[in-house]
């Protein structure tokens, strides 16, 4: 994120710890670490399986963004709903069904923003990324009905023009795929600031951890003033793609003619279109695998 007319990287899905209420218990010490790097290994490879298997399937994409004023009053809105699907070529595409005109003043949001949303804040640490990170095993850590392996994970290096994820993942420890998500996008400079973040994933299928939920909360310190701002993201209704597919990297389905209407977007009208959401965060998804229901 960045104020207005400013170039910017925009990472969204951000949040406090406090702000969610995950139940958890102690961090055990850490594993040897021959164990801690067959586990890593093979999360990875898992991580590879799940992103491929999640290039299967349609979805739909609900991103909500709002900047706050006094006592939490809206001042700006970016609102998109799109259903990610599958044209009769079988290229995976981005197809918006509801976009009203953003109303936002104190920031903007370009493409590289809309690739961030399809990047960084579903993180997956596959086998190909490994290198690119250092990883560091907290311990097991208990979240909801969900036994997991906990791990910290820093950019090794920064190159220019790429995005990366820095923060702690959690990893379930039978089907050893990511789970949560806690951290934000790096790197950042003064005029391009990032929220922390959570996402959460959930079992689909009996056996891919997809995610589901993801929520921002935080004020952005740009070098006069802050801004407060808040994102919900939802990825709902996945279905299994039948037909043929050309794989593509999520990071390419926004182009610029998507986002074309959204960046020449004029201060807000009177009345914003649609509903605006409840100001208060929605339960988080409990983590738990498709045996634990009741």
């Amino acid at each position: 994120m960045s104020r207005r007319f400013a170039s910017l990287f925009f990472v969204l899905l951000v949040v406090c710890p406090a702000v969610f209420a995950q139940s958890s218990k102690a961090v055990s010490q850490p594993a040897p670490a021959a164990d801690t790097a067959e586990v890593i290994r093979r999360f990875a490879a898992a991580e590879s399986e799940n992103k491929i298997a999640r290039n299967n399937y349609t979805f739909t994409q609900d991103f909500d963004l709002l900047t706050l004023g006094a006592a939490d009053s809206i001042t700006g809105r970016f609102k998109r709903v799109s259903e990610i699907v599958y044209d009769d070529l079988g290229n995976r595409v981005e197809k918006i069904t509801y976009f009203p005109p953003p109303t936002l003043v104190a920031m903007s949001i370009t493409q590289q923003d809309m690739q961030d949303l399809a990047g960084v804040q579903p993180f997956a640490l596959t086998t190909e990324d490994l290198p690119k990170y250092d990883i560091k095993y907290i311990g097991k850590e208990k979240l909801d009905e969900l036994n997991t392996y906990a791990f910290d994970v820093k950019p090794k290096e920064l190159r220019k023009g790429e995005r990366y994820f820095e923060g702690r993942i959690w990893v379930d420890d039978q089907d050893l795929q990511i789970v949560k998500v806690a951290g934000k996008g790096v790197p950042e400079d003064e005029k391009n600031k990032y929220p922390r973040f959570e996402s959460f994933r959930e079992n689909i299928g009996g056996r891919y951890w997809f995610p589901t939920y993801v929520y921002a909360d935080d004020v952005l310190e740009f070098k006069h003033d802050g801004v407060h701002m808040r994102m919900t993201v939802r990825f709902s209704n996945y279905k299994r793609f039948g037909g043929r597919i050309r794989v593509t990297d999520d990071s390419e389905l926004p182009n610029e003619e998507d986002l074309k209407d959204g960046d020449k977007a004029k201060p807000a009208p009177a009345q914003s279109p649609g509903k605006p959401p409840a100001q208060n965060q929605e339960p988080t998804p409990k983590l738990k695998r498709p045996g634990d229901r009741p």
